[in-house]
């Protein structure tokens, strides 16, 4: 037994004897006596409550303390199990808290790092509220913090109307905004919406499209440069081999009959190669100067029928189900190029079918937050994770015969219209936006 529970059982002890003391003077008449002991009985109760009250306030401090995240304290085990308890669950707490900060701090710091604006928002008694925001977010919209969403409202009134359209679901738009009364940018948004039985966020990433085109442009120069690189030595190596040969058999005083036949195949070979490298500057020459778009006004949905026109007996060759979803939209742009366009992503749509028994591919057109969005859906075998990032790039191609110039000629017609092209996943196929200004 320990110590204090010791004395309170003492205590305890004490003031049932001297109670039983006093009720045998008081049937005596004793009375002087009966009143001592009733008062040494009383004054044990009232030392047994207040040995066992100050654990309890003790434990209720501590409680309070692990309640209010109060981890200021520095309290000691007492050899009383209610208190000793407590003592451990506030050090648990504590360390845990600890250990929740440390992360916390580090997260805060990988975060701050990232070169893309990023905003929390927590919902809170039915009411959004700014759980974190990182400098970059608040330096792209130029505003400062708030706690509360609905404050943005009045500083950032376009980009927060864009998120509440969204109803604070997964999305992933492309818009035109001005900050502070300046010339409008453009941006890439993505929210994401994460929710548990407590709680539910959405996330908010942000980021300036011109900022994306830098580094997808220097990204794409550095392997074009590859490409080029590996091009020209797959094609100058053999040569300079097959060369250094016939110079060798050049100087030779007599030219045997052999030496004839290799040299007659040397020049063969050399005239193939110099063909291959002239077909791949031409395809370059496509890429480095594609011509300034004649603008005119037309209609979009009539360069699609012309499109699905011109492959028509290539579709009904490979028994392709065509599917439109035409909105008539007017758009400012080149017509020739446009349809270029459009025949590229087809012909590679007709391709991603080709395996399958049911063959379709979708054509759309339709408006969003003031943008045209043309796209072109197939239910094809699709493009694997791994070279996603990579099928804009020039000369990149998975087919044994393909030039890999095709999507990017059309995203370079596409930019030089002052749109986007985009490529997103589906669980069967793939889909290839375009999005005009309206």
């Amino acid at each position: 037994m320990k110590k204090q529970q010791f004395f309170w059982l003492i205590f305890i002890l004490l003031s049932i004897v001297s109670g039983i003391f006093a009720f045998d003077f008081y049937s005596q008449n004793k009375w002087i006596n009966c009143v001592l002991f009733s008062l040494v009985g009383l004054v044990c109760i009232i030392l047994a409550q207040t040995s066992a009250l100050s654990y309890i306030q003790k434990t209720e401090k501590l409680l309070l303390a692990i309640q209010k995240k109060d981890f200021s304290l520095f309290p000691k085990t007492e050899e009383n199990g209610l208190v000793d308890n407590a003592v451990k669950l506030y050090y648990q707490s504590k360390e845990e808290h600890l250990s929740l900060s440390s992360y916390q701090l580090l997260y805060e710091e990988i975060l701050n790092q990232l070169e893309i604006g990023l905003m929390i928002l927590s919902m809170k008694n039915d009411d959004w509220e700014v759980f974190y925001v990182n400098p970059i977010f608040l330096e792209i919209l130029e505003i400062p913090k708030y706690n509360s969403w609905n404050l943005y409202e009045n500083k950032a009134s376009d980009f927060y109307q864009i998120i509440k359209q969204t109803n604070y679901e997964n999305s992933q738009e492309f818009f035109d905004i001005s900050i502070n009364e300046n010339t409008k940018q453009s941006f890439s948004l993505r929210t994401k919406k994460v929710q548990n039985v407590k709680n539910r966020f959405c996330i908010i990433s942000l980021e300036s499209v011109q900022k994306i085109i830098e580094q997808k442009e220097k990204l794409a120069w550095n392997n074009l440069m590859k490409v080029i690189s590996h091009e020209l030595l797959n094609t100058l190596t053999p040569v300079n081999s097959l060369i250094q040969n016939l110079e060798y058999i050049a100087n030779q005083e007599i030219i045997e009959k052999e030496d004839q036949q290799d040299m007659k195949e040397s020049l063969m070979i050399i005239n193939s190669k110099s063909k291959q490298l002239l077909n791949f500057v031409d395809d370059y020459r496509q890429v480095a100067e594609l011509p300034k778009p004649v603008f005119k006004t037309i209609s979009i949905s009539n360069i699609v029928e012309s499109s699905l026109n011109f492959l028509k007996p290539e579709f009904e060759k490979k028994h392709i189900t065509i599917i439109n979803s035409l909105e008539n939209h007017l758009i400012s742009a080149d017509e020739k190029m446009i349809e270029r366009c459009l025949i590229n992503l087809y012909l590679n749509a007709i391709y991603a079918v080709s395996d399958n028994v049911e063959r379709t591919i979708k054509t759309e057109i339709k408006t969003h937050n003031k943008r045209i969005i043309l796209s072109v859906e197939d239910n094809g075998t699709g493009i694997s994770k791994e070279i996603q990032d990579k099928i804009f790039l020039p000369f990149f191609t998975t087919r044994s015969n393909g030039s890999g110039i095709g999507l990017t000629l059309s995203k370079s017609i596409i930019e030089a219209h002052k749109g986007y092209l985009n490529y997103k996943p589906l669980e069967q196929g793939s889909r290839f936006e375009i999005w005009f200004v309206e």
